[in-house]
This record gives C-alpha cells, structure tokens and sequence, in this order.
C-alpha cells in the first residue's frame, strides 16, 4: 500500500521527464514522525552521485517534529540515498553521457518504509512549458464542451 507524502508538480513543469528510480532513503526518528504527519516539502530537491559510489539527496526540507526534544533533526541535511551500486553506475552514466538531470518528484510510504522517487530529466526551455500551457487550456475547454478556435 502506498501512502503519498509530498510529490513536486513544479518538476513536471520545468523538466521533460525521461526515466524514473525509487529509492530508500536514510532518515532520523524524527524525520519519519515529522513525515507521517504529512510533512515535507520537494521543490528544489536533486540528487548528487558521489565519488564513493553513493547517492545524495539535497535539498529535501522536512521540518522539525513538533513533540521533538533537544535531539531533534535539521531540517534541510543532506540524506543518503539507498540504490543498488548497479542502478548507481547506470544513473551516473546516464546523468554525465546525456547530461541529465537527476530530481526528486515524490516521497512516499510503502507499507512502512520511506521511499522516494527519482527522475531523470532534460529542463524545459521557455517555448515547450508555454506549449504545454497551452495544451492544458485547450484540453480544460474541451472538457467543460465551450471550445473556440
């Protein structure tokens, strides 16, 4: 069962998204807590492959728990990300040939566990997101059925 957290409607936007990853992701107590009570925010989230062979995430805001004590978790650190070290070589290999880019477009429970999904992407110049405004108009009117050419 899946329990949807935060998705990123503005990368849909800015990116035309190609292929698509999840991930496990390492998270405090707190973090979870602060998670299951809906919180999170995606916006500016990216992925960063290290030199080590390890997946980063930055960016990923979840706000302090509100019941934490003195021990609660920062609210924008980076967090590693859990992928097999072969999804990690064809990501890379993807993001640095294709020159890719790597987001995050949604957080998600999965039966207990915290999963967020990647995606690699080509950025949208200012010509295709204004087709795209335009297709959602066309489409909005065709549906209410008062379409003028």
């Amino acid at each position: 069962m899946i329990k949807v957290i935060a998705k990123n409607k503005r990368a849909y936007f800015d990116y035309q998204l190609l292929e698509k990853v999840e991930a496990g992701i390492v998270l405090l107590g707190t973090e979870v807590k602060s998670l299951r009570q809906g919180k999170a925010n995606l916006n500016d989230a990216y992925l960063v492959l290290s030199e080590q062979g390890e997946a980063w995430l930055y960016n990923l805001s979840i706000p302090p728990y509100t019941f934490g004590n003195i021990n609660n978790h920062e609210e924008k650190r980076p967090r590693k990300l859990l992928l097999h070290d072969t999804q990690i070589a064809t990501l890379y290999q993807k993001i640095n040939q294709q020159k890719l880019t790597a987001i995050a477009t949604m957080i998600y429970f999965k039966d207990s566990f915290v999963k967020i999904e990647i995606a690699l992407g080509r950025g949208k110049k200012l010509y295709d997101k204004r087709e795209d405004i335009k297709k959602r108009d066309v489409e909005r009117q065709l549906r209410r059925g008062n379409y003028q050419d």
